[in-house]
Formats: structure tokens, C-alpha cells, sequence
């Protein structure tokens, strides 16, 4: 086994350990006691929500308060945890807590991982991360508890405020509210919506990010990264809910029938959740065509590189984006804040975009013949859902057949690790500018 891992390269290790992972929730889930009438899952509802666990989705087939028992829940709440914190930095920690030396073959592992370009600290780094975490997630759930244990009692709402926290951070957006309700029976409660809004927020910028910010304790000296994902960020959450709150505001069945209070809360928590966190305070199912057409892009788009996030994360889009201002503008290099982007760079974003669409566009065409009678909007809805590792759904999840199961298993899965970093893990040998000669250049028509 050890020689075998370092036989892989990192791509192809990060890919077999989600799939490790996978395949051990599968298995504890399919356990009877795993569900509360002790009568067991079956293997493709077990997968399917180990899946989606892993992969920090939220998208089940049965709802996950009422079908699995205590221990059922735990088994979720640790998948959604491993999943979060990613492969290699839960093996990292596992290794250190141990005393185990980490080599610098899998050093190397983690920096692909984490999505590093320096090796150098790259173990204190794992070590912050671990802590960072537990750190957010403690508070999110201290505050969730003013709400969940006055309702609920001392006991059930430290659990509730546990589960709810780690889901938020991890951008999983499970619930264990019960018949599938999510948050929408909080959507009037300050304290619940901007703590599981701040969790889902932090939880998509990325670890580096976080890092850099506490490290520098200077927005202005932060590197372009950071500065492209915050900036991004904060463009989309504000745009969004713009766009919620004007499409919604008259919609009797989302928005139309609320407060100001909940119309501005519900269209701010609308305009952060789908960039893959799943928790919803609004029925999707009820929302208006462009609502769902902002929610479905924001879901493509996803959040930040190195987080819990999906899709094909925000600084791909970002990049992209001003690629093409650039080129607008008659500039030969893509231009950032007065810096400077590599072509690779632009050619990697490109290649993302393009693989994540036809991924998507391909899982579509396959729902449509496998979920016949439904809309193809709905379809393309749970698609780019699964992809993005989102969980928001239009209801058609528990309705899935057996083959539609297993194909958004498998396109959460490639949500969760990136369509380019499975293409690598597949491929016999990584992609290298090797070229010994070019040949001549020749212009081709486009637009």
C-alpha cells in the first residue's frame, strides 16, 4: 500500500482518498442501526448520502432528521467533517497526532491538496487548519445554541448546534430539522441566519485566505488571491441579493407574504447559500425563473479554491471575467488590480469552465432520459447542484431512479474534486510543457 502511494501522483491520491472515504460512509451506513426503524438504507440510498456527505452537498434521498438514528447522523456528521477538512489534511492530522514524521513525498501531497505554491511550513499550515476550524465551528455552534436550546432543551440543542455548525462551515448544508425543511422555519431569526450565513461565508473563502487575513492584519497587503476572492465575494452577495429581492419581493410563495425584516434576511441568506452551501430559508421550488436562473449561476460558479466549496470556484470566473475586460480594452496581458495574470492561468480557468459545462450539460442529457415526465429545468437544476456540491434542490431528489442516484453521485464527486483534477487523476501522465520544437503559427476567424 505505502509503495503504491507513492507510486501516485497527487491528483490520483486525493481522488482515491474522497473515494476511500466514500466507500467507508457507504458501508457504516448501510448498518441497520444506522436508520431509525432499524430496518437498513440499501446500498445506493447509503452511497448516494455518504456521497453527498463526503463531498459536502446536502442533497438526500431520504431527510435526514426523521430516516437515520443517532448513530446514522454521527456517521454524516464525521463524513461531512473529513470532508471539509479534505483528505490529506485529515491523514496529515491523524499522522502528527500520532508522532508520525510527515515525508516530503507527502509534503508534496498536500500542498496539491491545499492548493499551495510553497512547500515551506506546509505542516504548521495542516496544524492551523485544524484548529481554525474547530475554533469557528466552537463559536458558530455556541451561538446557535441561544437559539436551539431554549426551543429544543439542553441536550437535543447542543446536538442541533453542533451538527448545524459543522454543516454551515463545511458548506455541506445538511440539516436534521426533520421533513426536509432546512432553515425555512427560521428564516425571522437574527441570531440563526447571520451565524449560519458568517459560517457558510468563511467556510468558502478558503483556509488561505482566512490565514492571510489573521497573518497580515492588513486588507491592502494581502496577495492578489486573497484580494480577487474577497472582493468577488462580497460582488456576488451584494448583486444577489439585489437580484433576490426585486425578482422575489411580490412572489406570494417565497418573499411576498413576509416582513421587511425576513424579505431582507431571507434574499441576503438566498444570495450566499447556493454558492455551495444547500441550507435554503426559501422554498427553490417556488422561486421565479430568474430567480432560478441567479441561483443556478451562482451554483456553477461556486466559492473560493482551497475551501469547502464546488463549482468551478470563483477565482476561475474571476479571472476569466477580467480576461476578458482585457481584451475589451485592447490589452495583450489580463490585468488585475495592477498586476499581472500568467496566460497558464488563463488557459487553465478556460479549460475549467469548459469541462465543468460539458459535465454538466452531459449529466443533464442523462436525467432526462433516466427521470422521465420532468421538467428539464428541474433536471438542470439538480444538476448543476451536484456539480456545484451545493444541495439545493427543486424536490426531485428522493424521486431519483436507481441510475439517477448514481449519476449525481458521481457528478458531486467530481463537484467536490474538480473536473480538471479528475481528467489529471485519470490520465497516465501529468500535463508538462515538454515541447522540443513549436510549429508555425497560422490565424483562425473567430466571433
Amino acid at each position: 500500500m505505502n509503495r503504491l502511494f507513492y507510486r501516485l501522483n497527487p491528483t490520483q491520491i486525493l481522488a482515491l482518498g474522497f473515494a476511500t472515504l466514500i466507500i467507508l460512509g457507504t458501508i457504516f451506513l448501510s448498518l441497520p442501526y444506522a436508520t431509525a426503524q432499524g430496518t437498513g438504507s440499501g446500498i445506493i440510498t447509503a452511497l448516494f448520502t455518504s456521497t453527498s456527505a463526503v463531498c459536502v452537498t446536502g442533497l438526500v434521498v431520504e431527510d435526514t432528521g426523521t430516516f437515520w438514528s443517532p448513530f446514522g447522523k454521527t456517521v454524516i456528521l464525521l463524513l461531512i467533517q473529513a470532508g471539509g477538512l479534505g483528505f490529506m489534511t485529515l491523514t496529515s492530522f491523524f499522522a502528527l497526532a500520532i508522532g508520525k514524521r510527515i515525508s516530503f513525498k507527502e509534503r508534496l501531497h498536500i500542498q496539491e491538496a491545499l492548493n499551495e505554491y510553497k512547500i515551506q511550513g506546509i505542516v504548521r499550515y495542516v496544524k492551523y487548519i485544524i484548529i481554525m476550524t474547530f475554533i469557528i465551528e466552537g463559536i458558530g455552534a455556541i451561538l446557535l445554541s441561544f437559539k436551539f436550546i431554549p426551543q429544543f432543551g439542553l441536550e437535543k440543542g447542543i446536538v442541533f448546534s453542533i451538527f448545524h455548525a459543522v454543516s454551515a462551515f463545511c458548506n455541506a448544508g445538511f440539516d436534521i430539522m426533520g421533513n426536509y425543511s432546512s432553515l425555512t422555519n427560521y428564516r425571522g431569526s437574527f441570531i440563526v441566519n447571520i451565524t449560519v450565513m458568517a459560517l457558510i461565508v468563511l467556510g468558502g473563502l478558503g483556509f488561505n485566505v482566512i490565514y492571510e487575513v489573521i497573518r497580515k492584519k492588513s486588507l491592502k497587503r494581502l496577495s492578489l488571491h486573497s484580494s480577487l476572492v474577497l472582493r468577488l465575494t462580497s460582488g456576488l452577495i451584494i448583486i444577489g441579493f439585489i437580484l433576490i429581492f426585486v425578482l422575489e419581493y411580490g412572489n406570494m410563495d417565497t418573499l411576498g407574504g413576509l416582513s421587511l425584516k425576513e424579505k431582507i434576511l431571507s434574499s441576503f441568506f438566498h444570495s450566499i447559500t447556493p454558492r455551495t452551501a444547500g441550507f435554503n430559508t426559501l422554498p427553490t421550488d417556488q422561486l421565479t425563473t430568474g430567480a432560478l436562473i441567479i441561483t443556478m449561476l451562482f451554483m456553477f460558479i461556486g466559492a473560493s479554491s482551497a475551501s469547502c466549496a464546488g463549482g468551478i470556484k470563483i477565482t476561475t470566473a474571476g479571472v476569466l471575467y477580467y480576461n476578458m475586460v482585457s481584451t475589451i480594452k485592447g490589452k495583450k496581458d489580463t490585468e488585475v488590480f495592477k498586476k499581472r495574470i500568467p496566460q497558464e492561468i488563463i488557459d487553465r480557468a478556460i479549460v475549467i469552465i469548459v469541462l465543468s459545462a460539458s459535465w454538466v450539460v452531459f449529466v443533464s442529457l442523462v436525467l432526462s432520459i433516466t427521470e422521465k415526465n420532468t421538467e428539464f429545468i428541474v433536471l438542470l437544476f439538480e444538476s448543476m447542484s451536484s456539480f456545484g456540491t451545493v444541495g439545493l434542490s427543486m424536490g426531485i431528489t428522493p424521486e431519483l431512479s436507481n441510475i439517477g442516484r448514481i449519476v449525481i453521485s458521481m457528478s458531486m464527486f467530481v463537484g467536490r474534486l474538480g473536473p480538471l483534477t479528475i481528467v489529471l487523476a485519470l490520465s497516465i501522465r501529468q500535463l508538462k510543457n515538454n515541447n522540443k520544437y513549436r510549429y508555425p503559427e497560422e490565424k483562425v476567424s473567430v466571433g
